[in-house]
C-alpha cells in the first residue's frame, strides 16, 4: 500500500545520498524519476569532492529504516 507519510521517498534519498541501494521503488507514484535523481545528486556530490564508501552494516540498516515509525 502507498503511505502519504512520505518514508519510502525518504529512505530512498537516504540510499542515494549514501551511494547505497534504493531498494523497491514499485510503490512510488513515479518511481522512473528515481534514476535522474540518483545520478544528479550522487554527481554534485561527487563535483564537492564526497567519495564513496562502503556503508558498514549498521549504515545500511539505518537507511532501510529511515523514516520508518517506532
Amino acid at each position: 500500500p502507498k503511505t502519504r507519510s512520505g518514508k519510502i521517498m525518504r529512505r530512498v534519498l537516504a540510499a542515494i545520498s549514501n551511494f547505497a541501494d534504493v531498494g523497491d521503488t514499485t510503490t512510488l507514484a513515479n518511481p522512473e524519476i528515481v534514476e535522474s535523481i540518483r545520478r544528479y545528486v550522487q554527481s554534485e556530490k561527487v563535483a564537492q569532492g564526497v567519495v564513496p564508501r562502503a556503508l558498514t552494516e549498521v549504515e545500511i540498516e539505518e537507511i532501510k529504516l529511515f523514516g520508518s515509525v517506532e
